[in-house]
C-alpha cells in the first residue's frame, strides 16, 4: 500500500511541475518569441503611452469620434475584467427597452441622418466587449463625425476603408472595423 501512495505522490508532484510550470512557461516564451504583440495584450500606442488594446473595445461617447458597439460590462463599460453578454433574448423586454434608447440617441446626435441604424450600433456582442464595427456601421457615422471635425465626408469614408479588415483567408468572418485604430487615424487625420 505504501508503494502505490509514494508512486501516486509522485506521479502527482511530476504532473504539478510539467502542467504547472514547465508547461505554462514553454507556451508563454514561445508566445514572447513567435507572437511578441499578440502575447502582451494587442496593446496600441499613441506617443509613448499606452491608449488601449485592439481587442478590447472602449466607450467613445464624444460626438468627433466613432462610437463602438453597446457594452455588455458592468458596473463598468468595456470592462476587460467582467466579459460577460447580456443573456438578453430577443422578446427580453428589457432589450427592447435598451434598443429603442440606443437609436434615439444616435437619432439626437444625427438628427438629419435617417438611414437604418445598423444592428451593431445598437446590440452589445456576446462577449461585452468587441472592438469593431461593421463597415455599414461605421458609415453610418460619417455625416456627424464629418460635422463635428468639419472634414470633407469623403476623406472620413477614406479612413473607414483605410481601417477595414477584411475576412480572414477571404472567406472566414465579416468585415470590419477596428472604433479604436479609426479613431487614432482621424486624431492623426488633420
Amino acid at each position: 500500500m505504501s508503494k502505490f501512495i509514494r508512486q501516486c505522490a509522485v506521479l502527482f508532484v511530476a504532473m504539478t511541475v510539467v502542467t504547472g510550470i514547465v508547461y505554462p512557461l514553454a507556451a508563454t516564451g514561445l508566445a514572447q518569441v513567435l507572437f511578441p504583440a499578440r502575447a502582451n495584450g494587442s496593446l496600441i500606442q499613441k506617443d509613448g503611452r499606452t491608449v488601449g488594446s485592439s481587442l478590447i473595445g472602449q466607450a467613445f461617447s464624444e460626438p468627433k469620434y466613432f462610437w463602438g458597439r453597446p457594452s455588455a460590462t458592468s458596473p463598468n463599460p468595456d470592462n476587460g475584467a467582467s466579459s460577460s453578454g447580456s443573456n438578453q433574448g430577443p422578446t427580453n423586454p428589457a432589450l427592447t427597452d435598451a434598443v429603442k434608447q440606443r437609436i434615439d440617441a444616435l437619432r439626437q446626435a444625427d438628427p438629419s441622418n435617417t438611414a437604418p441604424v445598423p444592428v451593431d450600433l445598437v446590440t452589445a456582442s456576446g462577449s461585452g466587449l468587441d472592438p469593431d464595427i461593421s463597415p455599414a456601421a461605421a458609415a453610418y457615422q460619417v455625416s456627424r463625425i464629418a460635422r463635428e471635425r468639419r472634414m470633407d465626408p469623403a476623406r472620413v469614408r477614406e479612413l473607414i476603408a483605410a481601417s477595414t479588415t477584411g475576412r480572414q483567408f477571404g472567406v472566414l468572418g465579416e468585415p470590419r472595423v477596428n472604433v479604436l485604430a479609426l479613431n487614432l487615424a482621424l486624431d492623426a487625420s488633420k
